[in-house]
């Protein structure tokens, strides 16, 4: 069944989910993972979206953005799937759906909750048992949060910074290291299903605002 439009409130974090359809492992190859970091990197070029980390593994995408442009996310989303879908189908000669339905949009409060959020994201791989560090995952926001690129950048670290509230880049890279080693050490590393099937997360009264 088609999931509702998310109605997205200025200023707002999102976590968004898409699954390829089935969902099948339609990226498991290196090449078409980049082909979706480039779109995304088009998109925020394009529509001025404000991304704040990502994850893309081999049958699904995760995106954490800022709603800060009106229909910003809805224009990315549109962007990044409809091409990624259009160069796989037309290299491989096929036909049919690539994405399973449509994203997934999980509002997450701009408090400690942002933080695990954004946690929880870097550990997808390791979770799945494929790399035992996220760094070890090229595909990833922790890679670029941690080791920015001279070039083609997609995190925007100073919405990140303003959002978990440190005043430079390099206090956000160390406090971003430590969560995740945190993490790693609890070894809590279960899925939690409410990041990607809860409407929002954070306090009842942030909550409430969704219902």
């Amino acid at each position: 069944m088609p999931r509702a439009k998310p109605s997205y409130l200025s200023g707002g974090a999102w976590h968004l989910t898409h699954r390829c359809h089935n969902p099948d492992y339609l990226l498991k190859f290196q090449r078409d993972r980049t082909r979706w970091r480039h779109w995304l990197f088009e998109a925020r070029k394009r529509y001025g979206l404000t991304v704040l980390n990502y994850m893309v593994t081999s049958n699904h995408v995760h995106l954490l953005v800022q709603d800060r442009r009106l229909g910003a996310i809805a224009r990315s989303m549109r962007l990044i799937s409809g091409r990624v879908a259009q160069e796989f189908n037309q290299r491989k000669a096929r036909k049919g759906a690539f994405w399973e339905d449509r994203y997934f949009a999980t509002a997450v409060s701009t408090d400690h909750h942002l933080v695990r959020c954004l946690v929880y994201i870097d550990l997808n791989m390791v979770r799945a048992g494929v790399v035992q560090r996220p760094e070890q995952w090229r595909d990833s926001g922790y890679r670029e949060i941690q080791t920015p690129p001279k070039r083609y950048r997609i995190i925007d670290v100073g919405a990140l910074c303003r959002l978990t509230g440190f005043t430079t880049a390099d206090t956000l890279r160390r406090h971003h290291r430590r969560w995740v080693m945190e993490a790693l050490r609890s070894e809590t590393l279960e899925r939690e299903p409410k990041w990607t099937e809860d409407v929002a997360v954070g306090p009842d009264s942030f909550k409430a605002r969704f219902c």
